[in-house]
């Protein structure tokens, strides 16, 4: 049945659950919130609007990682809202509103993974199954005060799933507690090395980018990551020190000009269907030329390169996981702007370069209706030591 509470598009039956689980494993009892971008048998997927939802079939069967879960003893407990073609990051949704914030109540939650994490928070569910294109995982983890992994890229099978940017695209999940985080990644993930980073990096020109309280509170929290660890914290200059406004608007480039391939077409038979600052995103792709794209691209290239060589030796990278908590409910756009920005400026160096990040709750003292999170960037293919991390920092006063 389709709910209305702000959380589900799909919610739950009488018996509480949408769908049931396949097998039994590691996941037995456990719900999962289900982002409107992944494939869930015998319903449409919506992708965040009414207009795509009434041109979408019942899907045929469940996303591969879908399918990973439910084998695994996981139960579907709805399908959950998300920002409209995942091309947003606040958790608003023109047609479908805000879904609640249980961690901050007068907060968004963030997105585009929205739904999943206000299911997540609200105990509604204990794992939200969603995607992170340019953040779209760590940020509503970071604004809902939860634990968020975007895998390495390409680490979780994406079949199933609507895709904006493919470059950048990646399946991850939010949980409220470390184990239910390392069960499902070992689940979807194959095993890998568990051994802490070497040291942990800190970059003045990222938390420069985000408001001082929160830049504090993540201080804080690099603090004692590192004690937990046992590991120094270094400061460094990251590899776009003095030019993150390049790197954003290459990032930029490259994501709007995927993103209008994939989806122009639709937008062009379907103007007004978008709510018009997410059209305005996707239409910037269709000004991009191949010129452009192309210079871009090897922009990024060349930063990964010179990131992957920073993160040498097993050094992680942490920063904000977004630039500060959920902006207010109802706020201006120039403010919602602000926000925006501060937050890409924060999560844009996984997503280009399709490393692993952990985002990790950091709840400021005195402050727990605003969570703000901490992000930790690992080299690829270190999956299973930020997971083995969130074990060992979430007891650390960083997380729960």
């Amino acid at each position: 049945m389709t709910v209305t509470d702000g959380v589900w598009r799909v919610g739950p039956d009488a018996g509480g659950l949408l769908a049931g689980p396949t097998g039994a494993g590691p996941l037995d009892g456990l719900r999962v919130a289900v982002k409107d971008l992944i494939a869930v048998a015998g319903h449409p997927t919506g992708g965040g609007n009414p207009t795509w939802l009434a041109g979408a079939l019942p899907e045929r069967c469940d996303a591969t990682a879908l399918a990973a879960l439910r084998g695994a003893g996981a139960s579907v407990a709805g399908i959950a809202h998300t920002d409209e073609l995942a091309y947003s990051l606040s958790g608003t949704n023109i047609h479908y509103g805000a879904p609640p914030n249980a961690a901050a109540p007068d907060r968004v939650t963030g997105g585009s993974s929205s739904g999943p994490a206000a299911a997540v928070a609200a105990g509604l569910a204990d794992i939200g199954l969603g995607t992170d294109t340019a953040g779209s995982i760590r940020v509503p983890a970071s604004c809902c005060g939860l634990f968020g992994l975007r895998p390495t890229h390409g680490a979780v099978p994406d079949d199933g799933v609507l895709a904006l940017a493919p470059t950048f695209d990646t399946v991850g999940w939010l949980t409220r507690d470390p184990a239910t985080l390392a069960a499902v990644a070992a689940v979807l993930l194959p095993p890998g090395d568990t051994a802490p980073p070497s040291r942990l990096l800190v970059s003045e020109a990222h938390l420069a980018a985000v408001a001082a309280g929160t830049a504090t509170v993540v201080r804080d929290a690099v603090a004692r990551a590192a004690g937990a660890l046992g590991v120094p914290v270094v400061t460094v200059a990251v590899p776009w020190e003095d030019d993150l406004p390049g790197l954003l608007a290459a990032f930029r480039t490259v994501q709007a000009a995927q993103a209008w391939r994939l989806r122009g077409e639709w937008i062009e038979a379907n103007p007004g269907a978008l709510a018009p600052d997410v059209e305005a995103r996707f239409r910037h792709g269709a000004t991009v030329t191949p010129a452009d794209e192309i210079r871009a691209v090897d922009r990024l290239d060349a930063w990964r390169d010179r990131f992957a060589d920073l993160l040498g030796g097993g050094a992680w990278l942490a920063l904000p996981a977004a630039g500060g908590p959920g902006h207010p409910r109802g706020v201006g756009d120039a403010d919602r702007d602000a926000w925006r920005a501060a937050t890409l400026a924060c999560a844009v160096p996984a997503a280009f370069c399709g490393f692993p990040s952990l985002s990790l709750p950091a709840l400021a003292a005195g402050d727990p209706r605003a969570p703000r999170g901490l992000a930790l960037v690992a080299p690829p293919g270190a999956d299973a030591a930020l997971v083995a991390a969130a074990r060992l920092v979430g007891g650390s006063g960083v997380g729960h």
